[in-house]
């Protein structure tokens, strides 16, 4: 991106603080979030409100506020792209810069469970709530639980989970859970990518709240992965995660798994905003011709 419009950007936020709901206010939804087609694609772009900034060998590649969102511009631009997950102050700077009309918005809810801390499994929700979703006129929340049988803090942001699944549902808002089976390993918290425990991690997250009318998953691409996308009749839409040192081979394992009935589409992040030779457009392009 410019100075320009990141310059411009800075001064809204020092001068007119109020334009960011202003902007919000104007910006063109869409009906329903879900097309005729019954497919989404959405980019993913709240991992540097976890700490997590690494795509590829870049260890600092979303640092760059600048450059992450002339990347994401260029990525909603692109024909066939939904529209975008992310924290609030990234979704402020992309409704600032115009890009998220006809656009679907998720807001990231639960930001707490800081990437490589102790207390990374009490995910508390310190980004945006249902009502706040709700004012900006988003279409839906996502949040994450990571079950970690060892740790007893997981039943707090499993309760808290429930209680914005709730809270979503009340205003008929997309509540978008990605849960794992979690374990410790050296300090470290590592997600079971095993067919059995996301199965598991499926039937938990489908359970949780009054209703799941609104509730969508947010799941991980694993072998077996038919066996997994099985333990619901929820919606699912399948993760990108790091980005793959084979694309090719990551790539058809997406579109194996788009065959399942519950497999609705994807929320791809680092692989399409920071792909190996640089050009977002076209493993955007590729993507897309997935689904």
């Amino acid at each position: 991106m410019a100075a320009s419009p990141l310059a411009e950007i800075v001064e809204i936020r020092v001068h007119r603080p109020e334009a960011i709901a202003e902007a919000a206010a104007r910006r063109k939804r869409r009906d329903r979030p879900v097309g005729t087609n019954g497919r989404l694609f959405i980019v993913a772009a709240d991992h540097p409100a976890r700490g997590v900034f690494r795509a590829g060998a870049d260890s600092d590649a979303m640092c760059d506020r600048a450059l992450l969102l002339e990347r994401l511009c260029i990525a909603l631009s692109r024909p066939g792209v939904d529209g975008v997950l992310a924290t609030a102050d990234i979704v402020e700077d992309l409704l600032l810069l115009g890009a998220l009309d006809d656009k679907v918005a998720i807001g990231s809810m639960n930001r707490g469970g800081l990437a490589g801390t102790v207390f990374e499994i009490d995910d508390r929700f310190t980004g945006y709530d249902a009502e706040g979703i709700a004012a900006m006129g988003l279409d839906g929340g996502k949040m994450l639980l990571r079950i970690d049988p060892g740790d007893p803090a997981t039943v707090a942001t499993m309760q808290a989970c429930a209680h914005a699944v709730d809270q979503l549902a009340g205003r008929r808002l997309m509540a978008l859970v990605e849960p794992f089976i979690a374990h410790r390993d050296d300090g470290r918290v590592r997600n079971d990518l095993r067919a059995d425990a996301v199965g598991r991690a499926v039937a938990v997250a489908a359970g949780l709240g009054r209703t799941s009318a609104y509730t969508w998953l947010k799941l991980p691409v694993v072998e077996d992965m038919e066996r997994a996308l099985s333990a619901s009749t929820l919606p699912a839409l399948l993760l990108g995660g790091e980005v793959p040192e084979n694309p090719d081979a990551t790539f058809v394992a997406w579109q194996r798994a788009l065959r399942h009935p519950t497999a609705r589409g994807l929320v791809i992040g680092r692989t399409v905003l920071f792909p190996v030779d640089g050009d977002v457009g076209s493993a955007v392009d590729t993507v897309v011709g997935l689904l």
